[in-house]
């Protein structure tokens, strides 16, 4: 028997975050944006806009467990245009921020989250959500537009998606 099939099935709840996430949520951020930190070991830089204060008004989580140890995060907030995020697109529009720890990753935790945030953000009542993501990640950016990401803009490094949230009228 090889190691694969003695191994535990995966067990993976999604529950929504809260205050007492703040510090895994820190943690997440190094998984889902060490590439944008120069010097992640200087202190706070710009990805710790996603996580300061957290609990202001729109601030959403979720959690990804896998037999009972968090294994994933994914939240959004929102932005104002004097200190937005890496994939801001306007003020109403909150950005999605996910990540999953990298032992986890491959089992999907990741659509799992992104499947309930976006979920939470349609009864939250959001027309649309945006996220940024390295543009060399090509599984990714695959990941979000099977989830009806859009690319909207680009840069170096990165690209900015976004995805219409709001239902779409029958004809």
């Amino acid at each position: 028997m090889s190691a694969d099939e003695s191994a535990e099935p995966s067990q993976i709840v999604v529950r929504r975050g809260g205050a007492q996430d703040v510090r895994f949520l820190r943690d997440m951020l190094h998984h889902a944006y060490y590439w944008k930190e120069r010097a992640p070991d200087a202190g706070p830089g710009p990805v710790a806009l996603y996580v300061k204060a957290w609990g202001r008004q729109g601030d959403t989580a979720v959690i990804a467990l896998d037999r009972g140890f968090p294994v994933g995060a994914a939240w959004y907030r929102l932005f104002d245009r004097e200190r937005p995020g890496f994939g801001f697109v306007d003020e109403r529009t909150p950005e999605l921020a996910i990540a999953v720890v990298p032992n986890a990753r491959g089992r999907g935790v990741g659509s799992a989250l992104l499947r309930a945030l976006l979920e939470r953000a349609r009864a939250d009542g959001y027309p649309t959500l945006s996220l940024s993501v390295d543009r060399a990640n090509a599984g990714a950016i695959e990941l979000y537009e099977r989830y009806g990401f859009q690319r909207v803009a680009e840069d170096d490094d990165s690209v900015t998606m976004l995805a219409q949230l709001a239902p779409r009228p029958t004809v």
